[in-house]
């Protein structure tokens, strides 16, 4: 054991139960030495302003390199063959300087504008997956809706083909879950070949899409090279509509199971923008922030982490801290939900946040419009969360529409 602090052992509690666990873990203090439920020993950060200064630290990287160096020392096995580990290669992965090169020269392609003209197009997507549902009582609304309308919003985007994107959905699932080393190499496989084919395609004929535009985007002479290009289509991608998907969904669970909250966003549709930052802040996307190590020693609270130390930020817990949002396990939403960590912090702040939110508002705002007397279908405790660290989303989502 590389500290004097015993780990706390986690088990699927982690998965199923965040916020409980997160809460017990933030009375401990802001950041605990944990053995996570498959054996890896970290420390999860759950305080709001420790969470938020761990994301913004240059001492604690990203760098794969390192990190597969301290898995191996760990006794852990490799992340993954050559098409995880190129599918990785992204910005997300990389420190300064790579990832300031490449934030720069995505933010060219991926700008305000470009997702601010996406509106007619999402409300018309929107529309047709409403109009899909017809006169069905009950449904689940991740495959009927939240699934498929971020999904044909980013591969549109990207420029992938229609036919294609169902694939997608299947491969980033297996990708972001705790599949087996098998299933993992499996889906990156596929999804590395079909990415390879699509960015041949675009550079012999370029459109009017993102993924001809990372292609030809350059900055003083400087453009993507080959293999960063795909890991950068990668994660636009996945974390395109992964985000979103959940975000719907959560929205919407949380709002069934808070009839008041529901009743006064229906009674003031103005409130649905503030709303969504408070559905973030509440329920987020995302659990734990993707693995970091601590390149030297970092104080956080009362507490040192030594250098080579791996350090998950809980994401979900920093957004329930009460030294930050007073009452912080009611839903509110009036409640300003400004500084919320739900997208990250920092350098590595998700660039598709303003994508997220416009999806979110759009597909919330018509969802309710439509279904006056939504509700769920099935007791809110027998809903089970993915098996995912990462990724906080439902399996199933009941609801009766009518």
């Amino acid at each position: 054991m590389r500290s004097s602090e015993k780990p706390k052992h986690l088990t699927e509690d982690l998965l199923q139960d965040p916020h409980r666990i997160s809460a017990l873990l933030r009375e401990e203090g802001p950041a605990r030495k944990v053995r996570m439920p498959r054996g890896l020993e970290a420390w999860i950060v759950t305080g709001y302003a420790e969470s938020r200064a761990i994301l913004a630290d240059s001492r604690v990287g990203k760098d794969p390199a390192a990190i597969q160096r301290l898995f191996e020392r760990d006794g852990f096995e490799s992340a993954g063959d050559s098409a995880v580990r190129a599918l990785g290669g992204h910005m997300l992965n990389t420190d300064p300087p790579d990832h300031t090169r490449l934030r720069k020269l995505v933010n060219q392609a991926f700008t305000a504008r470009t997702v601010s003209r996406l509106r007619p197009r999402i409300e018309q997507i929107t529309a047709e997956l409403l109009d899909g549902i017809g006169d069905a009582k009950r449904v689940d609304l991740l495959p009927a809706f939240a699934v498929p309308l971020p999904i044909r919003v980013i591969c549109e985007l990207l420029g992938v083909h229609a036919d294609d994107q169902p694939a997608f959905a299947t491969w980033s699932n297996t990708m972001l879950a705790w599949s087996t080393p098998e299933e993992l190499q499996a889906a990156a496989a596929k999804m590395h070949a079909y990415l390879v084919d699509l960015i041949e395609e675009k550079r012999a004929k370029p459109a009017e899409d993102l993924l001809s535009g990372l292609i030809h985007v350059s900055d003083e002479g400087d453009s993507l090279s080959g293999e960063e290009l795909l890991a950068m289509a990668f994660l636009l991608l996945v974390a395109g509509f992964e985000t979103t998907v959940n975000l719907i969904a959560n929205s919407v669970f949380a709002l069934l199971r808070e009839p008041a909250q529901l009743a006064a966003l229906r009674a003031d549709p103005a409130l649905l923008p503030g709303a969504v930052e408070e559905f973030l802040r509440y329920d987020g996307a995302i659990h734990l922030a993707t693995i970091r190590y601590t390149a030297e020693p970092v104080q956080v609270g009362d507490v040192e982490i030594p250098a080579g130390e791996f350090v998950f930020v809980s994401l979900l817990g920093a957004n329930r801290d009460a030294g930050r949002f007073p009452d912080p396990d009611r839903l509110d939403v009036t409640r300003s939900a400004t500084g919320h960590l739900a997208f990250g912090h920092g350098i590595h702040y998700c660039v598709g946040a303003p994508l997220a939110r416009l999806e979110a508002e759009i597909a919330l705002r018509a969802l309710l419009e439509r279904f006056p007397r939504l509700s769920l279908a099935a007791e809110p405790e027998t809903l089970r969360w993915r098996e995912s660290a990462l990724v906080h989303g439902l399996e199933t989502l009941p609801v009766l529409l009518r």
